[in-house]
């Protein structure tokens, strides 16, 4: 990976920061989905939990932590809440005894597929104020930006 310094005068707004864009495009992004998901009573971090196990796959705590971007502790704590509603449940891996696997319930499929068509129709909105190219185009260099970051 070749790297190319970037160097700003001492001056320079904080608004031309490549992190800063990110972490004002995420904020305005969690905001409007906040919003969009709301009427549900699940946080954003439960969206993504539930998302993830809505394919009815048990997932282990450390697979489904890396895949909805939380650290274990934080996890921990939104499974519980969502154990409490009777969204998620825990059962024991039936080839590994010692490991604990989370599985969607019923309800929390019901959930979900109520949470997709908020959470679409949000993705939709900000399609409509972008352009569809647009947005395509922001997914890819995103992609690309991930990819590329993670070497």
């Amino acid at each position: 990976m070749t790297v190319i310094a970037l160097t700003m005068p001492a001056d320079q707004d904080i608004s031309e920061y490549l992190a800063y864009l990110l972490a004002s495009a995420n904020r305005r992004m969690h905001l409007g989905l906040a919003q969009s998901i709301a009427p549900e009573e699940v946080t954003e971090e439960h969206w993504r939990v539930l998302q993830v196990l809505s394919d009815e796959q048990g997932r282990s705590m450390g697979e489904l932590a890396e895949r909805v971007l939380m650290n274990h502790p934080a996890l921990t704590k939104n499974i519980d809440r969502l154990v409490s509603r009777g969204l998620v449940q825990r059962a024991a891996d039936a080839q590994d005894n010692r490991k604990v696997l989370v599985y969607i319930s019923d309800l929390g499929l019901e959930v979900v597929q109520r949470l997709k068509v908020n959470v679409d129709a949000h993705h939709g909105a900000v399609a409509e104020a972008m352009g569809p190219r647009k947005v395509e185009q922001l997914k890819k260099l995103l992609k690309q930006f991930i990819d590329e970051s993670a070497t």
